[in-house]
């Protein structure tokens, strides 16, 4: 059994799997468009035709399955967070930089009891990141 994280970007998708390849060095194993469905897709739109339907990256060998799902233009990514652990310090730091481009800190990178170093951001898409040393 396996469990990925599906996220709906809701017509910001193709901006995000950019956006996730620069910062993250993540992969796009898998991109098929709403026109490309090879069944009738009701509610596709000309505008719509384009946006991705379905999508499946690699990032530090987790899968992050993407949509672009009913492509209203304001993802909403409540009551969850991806965590990244990393190496070192210095990794936590560059990667929640990078993440935070456009987004917004909700708890800078501190030392903690449980980490030396550990904060949460939404990056500009609003997802929020949880960026973890382990001790």
């Amino acid at each position: 059994m396996t469990i990925q994280p599906y996220l709906f970007f809701d017509g910001r998708c193709e901006e995000a799997i950019e956006f996730y390849r620069r910062v993250l060095g993540a992969e796009v194993e898998m991109l098929m468009r709403f026109k490309e469905c090879p069944e009738p897709t009701p509610n596709v739109t000309p505008e719509s035709a384009e946006k991705v339907m379905h999508a499946r990256l690699q990032v530090a060998g987790s899968t992050i399955l993407m949509s672009d799902g009913r492509c209203m233009g304001q993802p909403s990514f409540q009551g969850f967070a991806l965590s990244l652990t990393v190496k070192d310090e210095a990794e936590a730091e560059r990667l929640f930089g990078a993440l935070g481009e456009g987004g917004q800190v909700q708890m800078p990178l501190a030392k903690t009891f449980f980490s030396p170093s550990f904060g949460m951001l939404a990056d500009r898409f609003g997802m929020s990141w949880m960026v973890y040393v382990a001790p």
